[in-house]
């Protein structure tokens, strides 16, 4: 089911509104990509203008950098110790932005947007 990003057919005053154009297909959103833990598994998926984009659906590595070094090396992802987008997200596994991982190098932070980006990048954290 496609996520409709148009205007509401409501005023703010709760009244309707009539719209001078029906939907379009460029006001279709796409529906979130939860990148989970487990063999890479990765998916192409066509934006607008024929341009592609590659999502993340299932992570095994992340690639992690020292602050401290600079060096960034290629870890194993093991679970999910945190995330602030949502608590559940830890119980099930769910690798966003913002997350914190246990890898084998130790915790790290991610930095990019697995569901969008096509990568896991992460930061390590004491």
């Amino acid at each position: 089911m496609a996520i409709w990003q148009g205007k509401s057919q409501r005023k703010p005053t709760g009244g309707r509104l009539h719209l001078a154009a029906k939907k379009r297909k460029s006001e279709i959103g796409a529906e979130p990509h939860l990148t989970s833990i487990g063999e890479h598994k990765r998916k192409t998926v066509r934006t607008r203008g024929g341009h592609k984009r590659t999502r993340v659906l299932v992570a095994k590595t992340i690639n992690v950098t020292d602050p401290k070094s600079g060096k960034t090396t290629k870890a194993d992802i093991l679970t999910v110790t945190g995330n602030p987008a949502n608590p559940n997200y830890i119980r099930r596994n769910i690798v966003t932005k913002g997350a914190v991982v246990k890898t084998s190098a130790g915790n790290a932070r991610v930095t990019s947007r697995p569901g969008q980006d096509g990568t896991v990048n992460g930061v390590l954290v004491e």
